[in-house]
């Protein structure tokens, strides 16, 4: 019975001796920092780049070669190297050339557009349309957007495909060395 009274006393100094010890460690871990991952996830996350929108700007001059066929040339606050197209239409027939061309410090050309023989007279539609986003390079997507959700300004507007934002601009003209009574904002080019 001595050794069971001795077990006895050494558990029950053990367990006084734990509990002695488990009460100032609780209060010292109340007062120490959490984990640094703990600290991080309290901390805001920082926020993604925020981007500027970019309210989109075009504006093109056309005029005749000798050989009467049109070269356009323009100029755009879009970034470099966004891939743009460029199409003229005749109005009266509805007969479409086109190029493909990017911007190059801030200016874009295309051209000579036409049929061999040249331009008849007559008005001509000149559009120059920015792409979706998913067609331009990494480095025009990243001012624009993935979805070119960066642009704004009344040249854009939704992708007929359903892919983003794109910014079209038209610009109509005349080409012939009369011009014709028409109540539309349009440029005579006349031949030289």
């Amino acid at each position: 019975m001595g050794k069971t009274l001795g077990y006895v006393g050494v558990a029950l100094v053990g367990t006084l001796l734990l509990s002695g010890c488990s009460g100032p460690e609780e209060e010292v871990a109340q007062h120490q920092p959490h984990s640094v991952a703990e600290e991080r996830a309290s901390e805001p996350e920082p926020s993604a780049q925020q981007v500027e929108p970019l309210n989109v700007m075009i504006s093109t001059a056309a005029f005749l070669r000798p050989d009467r066929r049109l070269m356009v040339e323009g100029e755009t606050n879009l970034p470099n190297d966004a891939q743009l197209q460029v199409v003229v239409e005749r109005e009266i027939s509805r007969v479409r050339w086109q190029e493909r061309t990017r911007v190059v410090n801030g200016k874009f050309e295309a051209g000579p557009l036409g049929s061999g023989s040249g331009l008849p007279d007559g008005s001509y539609l000149v559009t120059v349309q920015l792409g979706e986003a998913t067609v331009q390079p990494e480095s025009v997507q990243a001012r624009i957007g993935t979805q070119g959700e960066y642009l704004t300004g009344e040249l854009v507007s939704q992708s007929r495909h359903g892919l983003g934002q794109v910014a079209t601009y038209s610009r109509r003209f005349l080409v012939g060395s009369e011009p014709r009574r028409t109540r539309d904002q349009v440029d005579v080019i006349e031949d030289k």
